[in-house]
């Protein structure tokens, strides 16, 4: 599944380095920290691997 926003493919990178150890974990807020917590890596792989041209920076939550 594919990122619907440049914030969320921003936030999984971050996850993704600190998964990968690159980043520390405590340097991780808000979405990237959630994302990190429950998602595989390669999750984080196919969000953080989408293009980013063409994608709204935000996209409003869904409840």
């Amino acid at each position: 599944m594919p990122a619907k926003s440049k914030a969320q493919q921003k936030a999984a990178g971050a996850a993704l380095s600190a998964k990968r150890g690159n980043t520390k974990v405590s340097e991780l807020k808000g979405a990237a920290r959630q994302m990190y917590d429950s998602m595989s890596e390669a999750q984080l792989e196919d969000f953080a691997g989408t293009r980013r041209k063409g994608k709204p920076e935000h996209v409003a939550a869904r409840r």
